[in-house]
Order: structure tokens, then C-alpha cells, then sequence
């Protein structure tokens, strides 16, 4: 069983940033894609961006594109979510999850292990 635990999140103002990182309890988590999806206040959970275990393939959902950069440090087991450029309807609560077979995709149907998750409120 993989525990996750996510950290950086918090308050900032609209255009600044964060970086969010979800921290794996074993290095087998080094094998497997992990994404990062969120879920404001009466919406569903989306999908926010994806890695797989090499960093070599990374996918974005079109309204973080181009602000926001995923990526991970295996020897750490840790993935890392840097958000640019925030704007208030990235408000949410995010969360990491890691999928065994490594396939990154969009669908959280497809992760196996999911963090608590970490506020983060953009103020306008």
C-alpha cells in the first residue's frame, strides 16, 4: 500500500504562484505514473496534469496548460506540481494520485492510491 501526502498548498493572490509536492511512502512509487487532479466546492474532481515514471511523457488539462508544470524527482519519490500564473477558478482542493500501471492517463479511474489532498485558494 502507497501512502501519499501532499504539501504546499495555500493562499495566494491572482498571478502567483505555487508548488504543490506529493510525497510517496515507498520507492516503488518511482515506477508508477502519478497525477494531479483537484475538486472545488460542488464540482467533480478533474484532471489537472499527469507524469509518467520516467518524466518523459507529461499531459495537461487545457485550462492549466502552459501555467502549470509537472514534475518528479524519483530518488526523492516525489512529484511536483508548479503553478504559474494563478487565477481565482484554480481554487480547489488538489489532490496527487499514483497509478501502478503507469499509463498517466486523464481518468481517475485508472489510479490505485490517492492522497488527502491540499487547499489551494487564489484570491482575485
Amino acid at each position: 500500500q502507497v501512502q501519499l501526502v501532499e504539501s504546499g498548498g495555500g493562499l495566494v493572490q491572482a498571478g502567483g504562484s505555487l508548488r504543490l509536492s506529493c510525497a510517496a511512502s515507498q520507492r516503488t512509487f518511482s515506477s508508477y505514473a502519478v497525477g494531479w487532479f483537484r475538486q472545488a466546492p460542488g464540482k467533480e474532481r478533474e484532471f489537472v496534469a499527469a507524469i509518467r515514471w520516467s518524466g518523459r511523457y507529461t499531459s495537461y488539462a487545457d485550462s492549466v496548460k502552459g501555467r502549470f508544470t509537472i514534475s518528479r524527482d524519483n530518488a526523492k519519490s516525489t512529484v511536483y506540481l508548479q503553478m504559474n500564473s494563478l487565477k481565482p477558478e484554480d481554487t480547489a482542493v488538489y489532490y496527487c494520485a499514483a497509478d501502478k500501471f503507469g499509463l498517466g492517463s486523464g481518468s481517475l479511474r485508472e489510479y490505485d492510491y490517492w492522497g488527502q489532498g491540499t487547499q489551494v485558494t487564489v484570491s482575485s
